[in-house]
């Protein structure tokens, strides 16, 4: 879902040529588990899969999940359908994993209504599935629930990462433990948080490379939910070469955290708490169901960058105000007018854009509008995370 881009406005312009040299490399290493779905990548992600793995590939050589997009069941017939288009976009005659995909409580009324466990068991039967399990957002109460009521699922897909194992919206915490008494398999999605864990404060990153300087900030996240007992997978949503290269590193031979990494993660939590204005992993399905087009990902990003450029701004006056009684008049904060008469102008593309040229439109931020930010500001939301 978070695949390169030739073009970072359009979801559905794909690296190939990188995205076919990450399968190669993926594989060359020993890794076999390929994740999709109907909706990624503008609807075009099971054609990529196809072009860039299955095309390439022996079928024994990888495994393949993808997932009945409950949000978009509206008739009788339409599971059907479905699945019968994503066996075409995939070119395959099966799929390894197939879920049901976005079980909350309204998509399991979808569920329900259309009995898609009955679905997906016939298709089972038929060969046409190996392993049957559902990807989920709620709480562990309708977790336990639908488990209770359907034992035959194989396996549950989880958000789990160190920020969110005790969040109370997402419950990670809870919800693993509730598919672990129901004995079922863990595969985990945003480790990463949507790239928030790669890009971390830089006091908590000092934290980490106190510990472990070699590693990079995603290979923490990435090992802490990979060590839990039952998790069978974790999905990091690589989006470059150089992200699959640094997962390699430090997966190809595992080893789960110990003691004192535990508690640098312990210590990085409270230090990005601090830190994070909306918990947003940038998954974009928000956005996908706006009936008003709006960039949610985006806008939020803008205010997460906000929020860090205040609390250095407050911490700067903090600081200035503990030194008042000693510093010198020209470090003040009565110098502020002479200051800003000092200082250059601002250039050209980091000015306010004029009054009615806001900087989003149709669901997206426009050029315009990126060049008042980093690259990496920018991009945020835009395939260019874990």
């Amino acid at each position: 879902m978070r695949l390169p881009l030739t073009d970072p406005e359009d979801f559905a312009k794909v690296d190939m040529a990188q995205v076919e040299k990450m399968v190669d490399t993926f594989l060359e290493h020993g890794f076999t588990y390929f994740d999709t779905a109907y909706m990624y990548h503008e609807f075009q992600s099971e054609k990529i899969v196809r072009a860039a793995l299955v095309e390439r590939h022996d079928r024994s050589a990888f495994t393949l999940a993808t997932k009945l997009p409950t949000m978009f069941l509206k008739a009788e017939g339409d599971q059907e359908r479905i699945f019968a288009e994503q066996l075409e976009k995939c070119g395959v005659d099966y799929f390894d994993y197939y879920l049901l995909h976005n079980l909350n409580v309204a998509n399991y009324r979808k569920v329900c209504r259309f009995d898609s466990f009955a679905f997906a068991a016939r298709m089972k039967a038929e060969g046409k599935i190996r392993h049957v399990g559902f990807s989920f957002h709620d709480s562990a109460e309708l977790l336990d629930e639908i488990l209770t009521a359907h034992p035959e699922t194989e396996f549950v897909q989880l958000q789990i990462n160190y920020m969110d194992w005790e969040n109370e919206s997402i419950q990670s915490r809870r919800c693993y433990e509730t598919a672990r008494r129901h004995g079922k398999p863990v595969v985990v999605m945003e480790p990463v948080k949507g790239g928030t864990l790669a890009r971390l404060p830089e006091e908590a990153e000092q934290r980490f490379r106190a510990v472990r300087p070699e590693l990079s900030p995603a290979s923490w996240a990435i090992r802490y939910a990979a060590g839990l007992d039952g998790v069978m997978m974790v999905l990091s949503g690589m989006s470059s070469m150089e992200q699959l290269r640094d997962n390699i590193s430090y997966m190809q031979h595992f080893e789960p955290l110990n003691a004192e990494e535990r508690a640098a993660v312990e210590d990085a939590v409270g230090i990005i708490n601090r830190s994070i204005a909306v918990p947003c992993t940038a998954c974009r399905y928000c956005v996908d169901g706006c009936p008003k087009q709006i960039a949610i990902p985006e806008y939020f990003a803008l205010q997460q960058r906000r929020a860090v450029a205040e609390q250095r701004i407050f911490g700067a006056d903090r600081l200035l105000r503990q030194s008042r009684a000693d510093a010198r008049p020209r470090f003040g904060l009565h110098r502020l007018p002479q200051m800003r008469k000092e200082l250059p102008a601002a250039p050209a593309h980091r000015r306010a854009p004029a009054a009615g040229s806001g900087p989003v439109r149709q669901g997206r931020i426009t050029p315009a509008a990126q060049m008042q930010f980093t690259p990496a500001e920018a991009s945020f939301g835009r395939g260019k995370s874990f």
